[in-house]
């Protein structure tokens, strides 16, 4: 059975900057590098327990091409206090709005262009009470 999310693998323009934002801007942990010789060309960041993102340089730039991945979510539990955080940081962070699934999130983008959902949920969220999302038509 499926236990949870391994890892989302996502490419880095630039491997410094990637990890600056994962690390400092979202406060995860560089967990390994992976190494060829002496290039280090990718590492595992940790998510959580057991929840990582793995990353791998990419010599294409942004905007080049389509990114093999939509977004990715996170779950946190003050959204005012990270994007307070990332602002500090110096990141460009939207404001926190009341999504259809009575969700909060943001959003940020990292340095290679891949977005990324803040999400906190509230007593109404349909992650928790299960109810369908309606949009107005």
């Amino acid at each position: 059975m499926i236990e949870g999310i391994a890892h989302i693998c996502i490419s880095a323009t630039n491997l410094a900057e990637t990890e600056r934002f994962y690390c400092s801007g979202l406060g995860f942990h560089k967990a390994f590098d992976f190494i060829r010789g002496d290039d280090v060309f990718g590492f595992y960041l940790e998510v959580a327990d057991r929840t990582f993102i793995e990353v791998f340089r990419q010599e294409e730039e942004p905007g080049t091409g389509a990114m093999p991945i939509k977004h990715i979510c996170f779950e946190v539990s003050n959204i005012d206090d990270i994007i307070e955080h990332l602002q500090a940081q110096e990141y460009d962070v939207t404001e926190k709005s009341l999504g259809a699934d009575q969700s909060w999130q943001a959003w940020v983008t990292d340095p290679s262009g891949v977005r990324i959902e803040l999400h906190e949920y509230t007593d109404r969220s349909s992650q928790l009470t299960r109810e369908h999302c309606k949009l107005d038509a």
